[in-house]
């Protein structure tokens, strides 16, 4: 069986470096063209088929809404984004009903967050084509329709329960998955906070498919990637006719919601002027859209997560303490993935099978992905590093070793340099304390250790590594070659 081809992407910006860079951000999993102008961008549309368009607003002649507005009279099917700064935040609202904009990108974006929004945007067009097919069932076979809905939904509620959180038999994930478990039928606000990466949403659809909500809506919001402006109006809705460029009511994710959960994703990131708004909606069980004088009963669980100390926020004033208690009707924290090695191997297990499946990876074959495994010596280095980007770095980690490998083994040599790095420090034979080991051989790990969390933290750059540690890049060279140690030659 063949893998789906990619599904496409058209980027169109006028700076040629902030383009090369997105297109080497996307293209390992979509295909890729670009465009400097509007214009161009409309020349290939015309010629290729275009799946995703993700423009930038400023730019000469054009601007990015006007190119979206234009796109979506000619090829109404594709999902629009575009990508701009706050200052462009009125003109992006003004242009969001015309241009029909599903997802407003801010500067300066993080490299796994714009993936993972164009990754969304390709199951929002899947949904819209599937969406297609269902209708066409409807007028030819209802019933059909009913079974194929009914049994979506239940393969829907199974991807998206506990089980999807991997995890061993002795992992510290097993008590927030319990407690989470026991709380996902009452009625309780809940706070999920960890480092990035850990799987937060992953626990809140989880909450939600166990809760008495599952038949409804789970929507989810990043309160951290939109400014004030944008995000009341991304909640709540507007009015016609509430500013400039507002040609129609917008229903809110509020409302999308209704009788469902709302995820709030990076909830500590919000202002306090807006958290005055957002406590009066979750108090009064009611939103009031922008430019209207009438409020909306909403029906509405939230489950809300961040990355912060929210507790220290509240303390320092940042984080109104009122809101606080409000949204942390019960608190989860997500253990990071170096505080639960034992669950690595089977995250890395389950990562092999999906690839192997349903072809998540469309630049991957299929029967490559079978019957693949790490050798013990690339395990080793895996359960050794300590894992900063979490489950969300350790996918990419395996990603990239099925793209480069080969074999049916995948060696450590397949692994970044990073995590070379940290597998040597980790299979040194001698400790500082303990026996064994002359005193040149124990400072010689000590000083393996130094060099290699240095490396770690200016990830491979042997140049950065030598001005800090007072070293020549030569001398540093010598030393890591000493060392058995790797880095990327910058």
């Amino acid at each position: 069986m063949k893998a789906p081809a990619p599904l496409t992407v058209l980027v169109v910006d006028d700076e040629p470096r902030s383009l090369e860079t997105l297109r080497r951000t996307l293209e390992e999993d979509f295909t890729v063209f670009t465009a400097q102008s509007a214009e161009e961008g409309e020349a290939i549309m015309a010629r290729e088929f275009v799946h995703i368009v993700l423009s930038d607003q400023r730019m000469p002649g054009t601007s990015g809404v006007e190119f979206l507005r234009r796109v979506r009279s000619q090829w109404p099917d594709t999902v629009r984004l575009i990508l701009s700064g706050y200052t462009d935040a009125e003109d992006i609202i003004a242009g969001i009903n015309q241009a029909g904009i599903w997802q407003y990108l801010l500067k300066p974006w993080h490299p796994e967050q714009l993936l993972l929004t164009l990754k969304s945007a390709a199951d929002l067009w899947r949904l819209q084509q599937e969406n297609q097919r269902l209708l066409l069932d409807l007028r030819d076979d209802p019933e059909q329709l009913v079974r194929r809905v009914a049994s979506q939904r239940g393969r829907l509620k199974a991807r998206s329960g506990f089980d999807r959180l991997t995890r061993a038999v002795d992992s510290p994930l097993n008590a927030v998955c319990e407690l989470a478990r026991k709380i996902a039928g009452h009625e309780l606000s809940v706070l999920i906070t960890g480092e990035s990466g850990t799987g937060k949403e992953l626990l809140a659809r989880a909450i939600h498919f166990s809760s008495d909500r599952a038949e409804r809506g789970f929507v989810v919001e990043n309160c951290g990637a939109l400014p004030d402006t944008l995000l009341e109006a991304e909640l709540f809705g507007h009015k016609k006719g509430a500013f400039t460029g507002a040609h129609e009511d917008r229903i809110g994710l509020f409302q999308q919601a209704d009788g469902g959960t709302l995820f709030l994703d990076e909830i500590g990131d919000t202002s306090p002027a807006f958290q005055v708004k957002l406590l009066r909606a979750l108090q009064e069980g009611e939103i009031r859209p922008v430019g209207s004088a009438r409020t909306v009963p909403v029906d509405v669980r939230i489950v809300a997560a961040t990355n912060r100390d929210l507790e220290a926020d509240v303390a320092s004033g940042r984080f109104r303490r009122d809101l606080y208690y409000r949204i942390a009707g019960i608190g989860l924290h997500m253990p990071s993935l170096r505080e639960r090695p034992q669950d690595i191997p089977l995250i890395v297990g389950g990562l092999f099978k999906e690839s192997a499946l349903d072809g998540s990876r469309s630049d991957i074959p299929i029967r490559q992905s079978q019957g693949r495994r790490f050798s013990d010596a690339a395990m080793k280095t895996l359960l050794a590093y300590p894992w900063p980007g979490n489950v969300r770095e350790l996918q990419n980690e395996v990603m990239r070793a099925l793209a480069l490998g080969e074999g049916n083994l995948l060696g450590e040599e397949l692994l970044s340099p990073r995590l070379r790095v940290a597998g040597a420090v980790a299979g040194a034979n001698f400790a500082i304390d303990g026996e064994g080991g002359t005193l040149k051989e124990r400072l010689d790990h000590l000083e393996g250790q130094v060099i290699a969390r240095t490396m770690e933290r200016h990830k491979g750059n042997k140049t950065r590594v030598a001005e800090e540690l007072g070293l020549t890049r030569v001398g540093l060279r010598m030393k890591l070659e000493r060392l058995g140690l790797t880095g990327d030659d910058k």
